[in-house]
């Protein structure tokens, strides 16, 4: 054990809850968080206690200059031996590091990231919903926890963890969605963070997407900061359009985040023998793809929705569509593949699982 984990445990769970109300992502808590502290410049010991309120001081430096980055991963429960497992928790552990160098926090090694999402989970594993593709979400986060008002890199930080059991993201399963492919807002701009996950890249998101819901769309398609021409992200997701015999997912350019999701559906389409190419792809191409009938299918993916089919893209009043095609979609077949490994009912050949 590389780090110190004390417990401080709860003597009544409130997991009755998860049975007796709807799990809407982000409305339900589990009952302990794991805190760590950055002072001196050493992590300290891991506490898991009894989620609580956080003290926080009016001048520390996160609120201030959003020195803050998170991540988010989920915990399942094994249809066939009804044990815990995770998926690809190294990975949002490296990714919560580069987020950190980005942003001058001090990041926590991905070997004791992991080891903390461990504990955190094999504590609240009765959290852990039964259901396929319902999971425990887990929430990381750092942020700069010093006392002080200078524009500045912090001298402490806090290192936090909570969960809390979701149903599906998308709450209407696997309807398709319709985007606003945003002309005028920009999520990211190159030499940006559009690469880390860091909490300022996503209250900029706000306005517009409750515009785009306001005008009876479900999510934003995110294009480029200079030319607004090229695609980007879709709402919180890594975006894929299959033209042709050609899957398409936007380069990472810097302004994209690397999602673990979306890493996963490129081996798997790679592993089925479709040829899958990271490039710009254009709205003028997929307009052009769509009148000439070769878009055949467009989806989200990450981990808080896993797969999220897309109708349609509305860009200056203009829709484009997706075309009709024989044969089964490839976001069915991805997003039952990936629930599927996370489940344990289909074999995890790429080790991406991780018992509790």
């Amino acid at each position: 054990m590389n780090v110190k984990i004390n417990l401080d445990q709860i003597t009544h769970s409130s997991v009755h809850r998860i049975t007796e109300e709807r799990l809407v992502f982000g409305n339900i808590f589990s009952d302990h968080m794991l805190v760590r502290q950055f002072e001196n410049g050493n992590w300290g010991d891991a506490n898991i206690v009894p989620r609580a309120p956080m003290q926080i001081d009016p001048t520390t430096l996160a609120l201030h200059y959003g020195q803050a980055v998170f991540e988010g991963l989920k915990a399942y429960r094994n249809t066939e031996d009804q044990s815990i497992q995770l998926f690809r928790p190294e990975a949002n552990g490296r990714r919560l590091v580069d987020s950190c160098e980005r942003l001058a926090i001090p990041g926590v090694p991905v070997d004791e990231f992991v080891e903390c999402v461990r504990a955190l989970v094999e504590i609240e594993k009765s959290w852990v919903p039964r259901e396929q593709g319902e999971a425990l979400y887990i929430r990381p986060l750092i942020f700069a926890s010093e006392q002080h008002i200078a524009v500045r890199a912090a001298m402490t930080y806090t290192f936090v963890i909570v969960a809390g059991p979701v149903e599906p993201y998308f709450a209407s399963g696997r309807s398709k969605l319709r985007l606003k492919a945003e002309a005028r807002y920009t999520r990211a701009a190159s030499g940006g963070t559009g690469a880390a996950k860091t909490s300022g890249n996503y209250a900029g998101t706000l306005k517009p997407m409750a515009e785009a819901i306001t005008e009876g769309f479900d999510q934003i398609l995110w294009l480029d900061g200079q030319t607004h021409q090229y695609a980007e992200e879709a709402g919180q997701m890594n975006v894929f359009f299959r033209i042709g015999d050609e899957v398409i997912t936007p380069e990472l350019s810097g302004t994209i985040l690397p999602g673990v999701t979306r890493d996963s559906v490129i081996q798997l389409l790679s592993d089925w023998g479709y040829t899958v190419s990271t490039r710009q792809v254009s709205i003028q191409e997929l307009k052009s793809a769509s009148d000439a009938g070769i878009l055949s299918e467009m989806f989200g993916a990450g981990t808080a929705a896993v797969i999220a089919p897309i109708q349609s893209i509305t860009f200056h009043d203009e829709e484009l569509s997706v075309n009709e095609h024989n044969g089964p979609d490839l976001s069915n077949r991805l997003l039952d593949t990936i629930l599927g490994i996370q489940h344990g009912t289909i074999a995890d050949t790429h080790g991406w699982t991780v018992k509790i």
